[in-house]
């Protein structure tokens, strides 16, 4: 959802959520559990590096600068023109983004279960 901006930034962000498939609108949207985490699990894996205490500190704050970038749809690189990212984009147009949501073809709709080898069984 966008607060100002036209019809052509909504459909460009939409196609670029579709595409990148974000998980987050803005970094203050990830709850502060994923983020410990996401912290711990990085600080575990750099660890095992044998570096300085204050050298894996900013490792990991490095990783986790770069994981929420993944992550967050404002701070994701535009992937219609790869120079800019989405936050400036939205910034250039003068909208401001207030969130979103990503319905995937399919999803919700209940699969139904068959046992196919019980099915022939009871073909013949």
């Amino acid at each position: 959802e966008l607060e100002g901006g036209d019809e052509q930034l909504a459909v460009d962000i939409a196609m670029h959520v579709a595409a990148m498939n974000p998980k987050y609108a803005t970094q203050e949207d990830v709850p502060a559990a994923d983020i410990a985490k996401e912290k711990k699990f990085l600080a575990e894996q750099v660890a095992e590096s044998g570096k300085p205490p204050e050298i894996v500190e900013k490792m990991v704050e490095g990783r986790l600068r770069k994981y929420l970038e993944e992550i967050c749809l404002v701070s994701q690189t535009y992937v219609k023109t790869n120079d800019k990212t989405v936050g400036k984009l939205i910034e250039d147009a003068g909208a401001k983004m207030k969130g979103f949501k990503r319905i995937e073809v399919g999803e919700g709709i209940e699969k139904k279960e068959e046992d196919f080898a019980a099915e022939v069984a009871k073909a013949a």
